[in-house]
């Protein structure tokens, strides 16, 4: 019965045919193989981070994905690299509090150097800033107990998947920041 549906499935999207593929293409917004592509499938869409006033691109504009997915990738290495040598080898192995120390030198570096330099290790190294936008739409910094709610809602990851508009996380429409380009 499989191997059916997939013949099915994949003979009519092989063939040209309006398939089930193509019709899950044109539900999810994929620029049907007929239509010429275009860079942006909503072409009045404005770019992101103009209705808050930033920047389409350069200093100042929204930070893509790719470095700020980078930059927490490198503050979890740094995190456990420095929980490690703090607390040894068994915050990777041993159950009980050393377990939770790396989390916990996540915590204080992402707000201690959120709070002093906008932006904590990694993206330092991604060239982006956490700012927080004023009720004018100024870009002022975002302080100390936001920086330590805005730490501990990563922390508990869920606030930072759930994304909103602009690419702004639940946590950043919470506390009202905004990740952006340094340079």
């Amino acid at each position: 019965m499989f191997r059916e549906c997939y013949r099915r499935l994949i003979g009519s999207a092989l063939r040209g045919r309006s398939g089930p593929l193509d019709r899950a293409a044109r539900y999810a917004g994929r620029v049907p193989p007929s239509q010429p592509a275009t860079p942006s499938s909503r072409p009045d869409e404005p770019p992101a981070g103009t209705a808050l006033g930033l920047p389409e691109s350069g200093r100042g504009s929204l930070a893509p994905w790719n470095r700020r997915i980078a930059a927490l990738l490198a503050d979890w290495a740094a995190s456990m690299v420095v929980a490690t040598g703090l607390f040894g080898a068994g915050v990777m192995r041993d159950p009980g509090w050393r377990a939770w120390m790396p989390m916990a030198v996540f915590f204080v570096e992402r707000s201690v150097l959120t709070a002093l330099a906008s932006a904590s290790f990694g993206q330092l190294l991604a060239r982006i800033a956490v700012v927080r936008l004023d009720s004018s739409g100024a870009i002022a910094p975002i302080g100390w107990w936001r920086a330590a709610v805005r730490a501990a809602l990563k922390c508990l990851v869920i606030p930072a998947v759930i994304i909103g508009a602009d690419r702004r996380g639940l946590d950043d429409l919470m506390l009202g920041s905004v990740v952006v380009n340094r340079a």
